[in-house]
């Protein structure tokens, strides 16, 4: 279906699909395997200049008034081949959204054009005991002269350890709940920045998942992301304008698995003809690709929205793009195994990796139930407002 991108948008897709197609697919199963982080296609995405187009021209990039469908288009493209060394790319475009929210003038100039060249960035926000309760968060700054020292830890950060720069919130005032959270601009290299463990995986494993450690951290006023108290509020804008990202991440995974569970069908042979011939299957398939579409057109629908209107009134719609999407992924990639039958389930050929890399796009960014709880609550605000 023909979704009327821009001439630029069409070369953005046309340069993710051949980098997903000729650098990311051969080398998918590999980084899976290992778990190692892949620099030469993360470098290759960056050289390609993917990275510029969900940055402002005038911060060196190439977003032409439209962040978010150009980011929705590159990473839907890049997660068909694979959803983790995907995510590299994606949650850079997550870790950079503070900043175009809440950021200075000054902030803006010195980060943006690092990040349009490829310099990864990484959002941090959850810690062990602040998942889905992101206002229970218990890492610390306290303000000393023109600094803030930070203590704590966050968990589960995607990019963590190989990022140069972490958009990180951070408890300011201990009596305010989340109005006494605020949000910072951190550097790889900070004294009293380290790491902890890189996760052990069931899926996304090319990504990078890491605790940060926050010992006596030095931050600079200057690096804090707008006012005192305003970091909930722009981790909520963020996720606005960025679950369509995670809506494009599920589609591309599950575009992949269709593609291959179609092509499966009609190479396998039983009972003397391709499975392909067989009407049950054959309404799996479209069952598949009924869903794959509906999620095209929901995703692409709100981030031109965002893009137009910015996310102030996006929280509901937004939600729907990374809950419906996520769902049709898990679904489509459990599908595609049982197409491939007893092969789908080993790990020479290359479906059941695309089912484990599905899962997380239902549980990252704010778990399934947390988006339909906005959903159902946003329904019930706007019926409160028209009565």
């Amino acid at each position: 279906m023909d979704y009327f991108f821009t001439e630029e948008q069409q070369f953005m897709r046309d340069v993710a699909k051949d980098i997903a197609e000729k650098r990311i697919r051969p080398v998918a199963a590999k980084y899976d395997e290992t778990g190692e982080f892949p620099w030469p296609e993360v470098k290759a995405i960056a050289e390609a200049d993917l990275f510029r187009v969900f940055i402002d021209d005038q911060y060196d990039g190439m977003a032409g008034g439209s962040p978010i469908m150009n980011m929705c288009v590159v990473t839907e493209e890049l997660s068909k081949a694979c959803g983790g060394i995907a995510l590299a790319f994606a949650a850079t475009g997550l870790g950079t959204m503070p900043i175009m929210v809440s950021g200075s003038e000054e902030q803006k100039a010195k980060y943006l054009p690092m990040i349009a060249s490829g310099t990864l960035a990484a959002f941090a926000l959850t810690e062990a005991n602040a998942g889905s309760d992101a206002s229970g968060m218990q890492t610390r700054a306290v303000e000393d002269g023109d600094s803030f020292i930070l203590n704590g830890t966050k968990q589960w950060i995607t990019n963590g350890g190989e990022a140069e720069i972490y958009t990180v919130f951070a408890v300011t005032d201990t009596e305010r709940g989340a109005r006494g959270v605020s949000a910072f601009i951190i550097e790889k290299d900070t004294p009293g920045f380290t790491f902890g463990k890189k996760e052990d995986k069931l899926g996304i494993r090319a990504s990078a998942t890491r605790e940060l450690v926050f010992q006596d951290c030095r931050v600079p006023k200057e690096n804090m992301l707008g006012r005192r108290g305003t970091g909930f509020f722009t981790a909520m804008k963020t996720f606005d304008m960025s679950r369509p990202g995670v809506g494009s991440q599920a589609l591309g995974i599950a575009q992949g698995a269709l593609d291959l569970a179609v092509h499966y069908s009609r190479q396998r042979r039983q009972f003397g003809q391709p499975i392909s011939s067989f009407q049950g299957l054959r309404f799996m398939l479209a069952d598949m690709a009924m869903k794959v579409e509906a999620a095209r057109a929901l995703i692409y629908s709100v981030a031109r929205w965002i893009d137009q209107v910015g996310p102030k009134k996006a929280t509901m719609y937004s939600a729907m793009t990374k809950c419906f999407a996520s769902d049709v992924a898990m679904e489509v990639t459990t599908n595609a195994v049982q197409v491939f039958g007893g092969y789908g389930y080993m790990k020479e050929y290359p479906i059941e990796k695309y089912m484990r890399d599905a899962k997380i796009t239902q549980i990252y960014e704010g778990t399934n139930q947390i988006q339909r709880d906005e959903i159902g609550r946003g329904l019930i605000a706007a019926a409160a407002q028209g009565s």
